[in-house]
């Protein structure tokens, strides 16, 4: 049985999940609204990133004879006003995130609960990609400044990010011919 104390912080980290993918469907539209369809397309399979990290969270909950409450979300942002302004609020985001492991991680330990360690361990890593993939963008649109080519190059290498295998969010999946 899982520690309740373990159970209610993994409950408040799958609405902080979805709260990401949420926020990362916004940046996906302000992309689009800015014909930057390949900074979209990153955000994309980032959003599908944050919800499989949320399923992580219930899935864990539930093998371990928990309760998953549903909580309520929050829009967290709509609207950038740069391309910069959105990966940097991106970057904000994951280390506010990261927090949110550590503090997991924290009473995890608290609870001596040794079953959740390893899941934790895995997260606390994919938090170390997370805010070296948004910093590292936003490190690049600082270098391009004004630079539309810079930009226009950046844009086309982020549309090249790898969809996993079979996600529901990849447009190829539902827009299919003849369908």
């Amino acid at each position: 049985m899982i520690p309740k104390p373990v159970r209610d912080i993994m409950n408040e980290q799958i609405k902080n999940e979805f709260e990401s993918y949420y926020l990362y469907l916004s940046m996906i539209a302000y992309f689009h609204e800015q014909n930057l369809d390949g900074m979209a397309h990153w955000m994309r399979v980032q959003a599908h990133e944050e919800t499989t990290h949320a399923m992580k969270f219930f899935d864990h909950i539930i093998d371990r004879g928990g309760e998953v409450a549903l909580l309520d979300l929050k829009q967290l942002k709509l609207a950038w006003k740069t391309p910069l302004e959105a990966w940097k609020d991106a970057y904000a985001h994951e280390q506010f995130i990261t927090a949110k492991i550590h503090a997991i991680v924290k009473v995890v330990r608290e609870e001596n609960d040794y079953t959740a360690e390893p899941m934790m361990n895995w997260f606390v890593k994919e938090q170390i990609e997370e805010e070296k993939n948004t910093d590292g963008i936003s490190r690049q649109l600082e270098r391009i400044g004004a630079s539309k080519d810079g930009l226009y190059m950046l844009d086309k290498e982020l549309a090249a990010r790898a969809w996993p295998a079979g996600s529901c969010f990849d447009p190829l999946s539902y827009n299919l011919p003849g369908a």
